[in-house]
């Protein structure tokens, strides 16, 4: 027995063996209960960090562990790839959107399978895959027109040097957490969802679950 763990030695090892027994493939079983353990679809910005590493490792461990419990589990991973952030980083390394993005994704697969994690990667997603956001875009096209989605002028945390509206959580102290430039307020036209359409109904509908709480 070796006296020290070997992990760049086993860990491949095993890795290589569930990929050729192919031991996180996914199938439709009807006997088994289902569980559908997703986590965050991660930016592929080209190297994963510890709060990816964080994440994805709690979420296979419930997903092991479920699995391990007899449920059928679904456990896939994707990227969320599409939009403003893909096509300022290539422009930052003189890179084409497609390409950048790509070699990122390759990167970051590389990257989680060397954790182990527990990806049927047949099931692997992409937002910027044209058979992904058609999807979205009928979704769009449907609350369009039942009138639920509609435009109007709003007010957004703008960074003028990444061009881009920002979330509350992105400003720090008045500045861009990306580029630490100061973030003003603009009015842009935006798109909104009337969700409080539904907003009894979707709370009368939650009275008449069970054990739900008061």
């Amino acid at each position: 027995m070796e006296e020290r763990y070997q992990h760049d030695v086993l860990e491949a090892k095993w890795q290589a063996c569930w990929e050729e027994t192919e031991a996180f493939r996914i199938t439709e079983d009807a006997q088994k209960p289902k569980y559908y353990c997703l986590e965050m679809f991660p930016y592929p910005s080209g190297h994963l960090h510890m709060g990816h590493a964080r994440n994805y490792s709690i979420g296979d461990v419930l997903a092991r562990f479920k699995n391990m419990r007899g449920w059928n589990v679904l456990h896939p991973m994707g990227w969320d790839a599409f939009g403003l952030p893909a096509e300022n980083a290539a422009i930052q390394n003189a890179i084409h959107p497609d390409a950048w993005t790509r070699d990122n994704m390759d990167n970051m697969r590389r990257q989680l399978k060397g954790m182990g994690i527990s990806y049927d990667w047949r099931r692997e997603v992409a937002t910027c895959q044209p058979d992904y956001y058609r999807w979205t875009q009928w979704i769009f096209l449907q609350l369009f027109k039942n009138g639920l989605a509609y435009k109007k002028l709003g007010y957004v945390n703008w960074c003028p040097d990444c061009a881009t509206v920002l979330a509350n959580e992105q400003v720090i102290d008045g500045a861009c957490e990306r580029c630490g430039a100061v973030v003003v307020k603009k009015a842009l036209d935006q798109w909104y969802f009337k969700i409080t359409d539904y907003a009894q109904e979707l709370l009368d509908s939650l009275d008449r679950l069970p054990g739900w709480p008061e």
